[in-house]
C-alpha cells in the first residue's frame, strides 16, 4: 500500500480543516467548557458568545438577516426532518386536507425518507420529479405541472452528493413562492462552495450540515428559517433551554424554540472557525479554485477510454462531485484499487441517492465510484487521479483484451 494518501471524499466531509477550526475546539475544551445559558459565570457567557458568533458568521455567508433565524441542529439529516415534520405534523394532525408533497429524483435519503414514511402511513401524498439522466437536472416546468391545491411543501436538494449538478433552485424557489408553499433546501454539497443568498433565491428553509463545506466539525448543522416560518414550524422536541426556566411550556422566542438541551458549543466553536475562514478568503476565491479543479478533472477524465462520468460534462451547473464507472470493474474494487495502489480515498456505492443511481441505470452494479474535491485540494492532486484513473482503466482493458483474444 501507497504512504501518500489523497483525500478525495470531501462530499462524506471534508477534510483536511482549516487549522483554526482544531485551534478553536481546543480552546474551547481547555479554557471556555461552560454549556450556554446555564451560568452568570464568565465562562457560561463565554459560551454563549460562541453561539451568537456562529449564528452571525452563517447569516452573514447566506445573507439572512436576522441570526435568530439560523437554529442549530444535530446535522443537516436533523435540520431536514424539522423543516419537513414540523410543517406537515400540523396539516397531518388538522385532518383538513391530506397534504401533497414534490420533492426530486436527485435528493438524498435525508429528504426522501422522512418523506417516504410519511406517505408509507397514508399520512401525505408525494410526487418525485425525475431529473434528466445526462445533466442530473431537473426540470422546473416539471415541479409546475405536479403542483396542487393540496400541496404543502417542496423539498429538494441543491447539489446532488452523486452527479454534483447544481439545481435551479431559484426558479423553483420563485414558483413556490408564486403559489405561497414553503420550499425547504437541502444545501449539504453546496454551502460553502456555491453562492447562496435567501433572500435573492427565495428560500424559506434552508438545511446545511457544518462538517462539509462549512469546513467545521462533525455534529454540527443548522436549519435557516425565513422570517414568518416560526409561525408554520412546529419543533420536534421540547426542553431546557436555559431561559424561561419558571415556565413549562416551550418558548415561543427563537433560536430557543427549536433548541432544546445543551448544545454542541465545541462543535459550534469548530464550526465558527470554518465559517470564519471562509469569509475571510472571500467565497467568490474559492469558487474560482474549485471550477480549476472542475476542469482539471473534466479534461483529465474526457479522454480515458472504458470511463465514463456522470452528470454535467463541464465547469457549469456542478460543483466538485465526479461519480465514475470503468468498464471491467465494480465500483468497490476500483475504490480498493486508487487506495492500495495510488492512496486515493474514494466513496463507492449508492450514496444514499438511490433515485439518482436508477436514473442513471447504475444500481445494478453497485452504484459509481465517487471523488469529491475541496479546498486544500489542487490541480497537481486532480491530475494525479485523472492519471491514476487512467492507468487503471488501460490495465483493465488490457486483461480484457487478453482474454478475449484466440490462442
Amino acid at each position: 500500500m501507497t504512504s501518500r494518501r489523497l483525500y478525495l471524499d470531501n462530499a462524506a466531509t471534508s477534510f483536511p480543516k482549516p487549522p483554526s477550526v482544531a485551534a478553536a475546539m481546543t480552546h474551547y475544551a481547555q479554557a471556555v467548557g461552560a454549556s450556554a445559558g446555564r451560568g452568570a459565570y464568565a465562562e457560561a457567557i463565554e459560551s454563549g458568545r460562541v453561539l451568537d458568533r456562529a449564528r452571525l458568521a452563517i447569516a452573514r455567508l447566506i445573507n439572512a438577516g436576522d441570526p435568530r433565524h439560523i437554529i442549530f441542529t444535530l446535522n443537516c439529516t436533523d435540520a431536514l426532518n424539522l423543516a419537513i415534520k414540523g410543517v406537515l405534523a400540523p396539516l397531518i394532525e388538522s385532518g383538513r386536507i391530506k397534504p401533497h408533497v414534490v420533492c426530486t429524483a436527485t435528493d438524498h435519503n435525508s429528504i426522501l425518507r422522512p418523506l417516504t414514511a410519511l406517505a408509507d402511513r397514508s399520512q401525505i401524498e408525494l410526487s418525485i420529479v425525475p431529473i434528466d439522466p445526462k445533466s442530473g437536472r431537473i426540470n422546473p416546468a416539471d415541479v409546475k405541472s405536479e403542483l396542487r391545491a393540496t400541496t404543502r411543501l417542496i423539498a429538494m436538494t441543491h447539489a446532488s452528493n452523486v452527479t454534483g449538478a447544481i439545481q435551479p433552485i431559484r426558479e423553483v424557489a420563485r414558483l413556490a413562492r408564486e403559489h405561497a408553499i414553503p420550499i425547504v433546501v437541502d444545501a449539504a454539497q453546496s454551502i460553502g462552495h456555491v453562492p447562496i443568498d435567501v433572500e435573492r433565491d427565495c428560500i424559506d428553509l434552508l438545511a446545511a450540515p457544518g462538517h462539509k463545506g462549512l469546513l467545521g466539525s462533525l455534529g454540527t448543522g443548522f436549519l435557516y428559517l425565513r422570517p414568518g416560518m416560526e409561525k408554520l414550524l412546529r419543533p420536534l422536541r421540547e426542553g431546557g433551554t436555559g431561559s424561561r426556566s419558571d415556565e413549562p411550556r416551550q418558548p415561543g422566542e427563537l433560536p430557543d424554540k427549536y433548541e432544546s438541551g445543551s448544545h454542541n458549543t465545541i462543535g459550534i466553536a469548530g464550526l465558527l472557525a470554518g465559517v470564519e475562514w471562509i469569509l475571510e478568503r472571500g467565497l467568490e476565491s474559492l469558487v474560482r479554485h474549485e471550477h480549476e479543479l472542475i476542469r482539471a478533472f473534466v479534461d483529465g477524465l474526457s479522454d480515458i477510454e472504458g470511463l465514463t462520468f456522470f452528470g454535467p460534462q463541464g465547469v457549469k451547473d456542478r460543483v466538485g462531485v465526479f461519480s465514475v464507472r470503468i468498464d471491467g470493474i465494480s465500483p468497490k474494487n476500483l475504490a480498493d484499487a486508487l487506495e492500495s495502489r495510488f492512496g486515493i480515498l474514494s466513496r463507492p456505492g449508492i450514496h444514499c441517492a438511490p433515485l439518482v443511481h436508477k436514473t442513471l441505470g447504475t444500481t445494478a452494479g453497485g452504484g459509481t465510484t465517487r471523488l469529491s474535491l475541496g479546498p486544500f485540494v489542487t490541480v497537481q492532486d486532480v491530475r494525479f487521479a485523472c492519471d491514476a484513473l487512467a492507468t487503471l482503466a488501460s490495465e483493465i482493458a488490457e486483461r480484457a483484451a487478453s482474454v478475449a483474444a484466440p490462442e
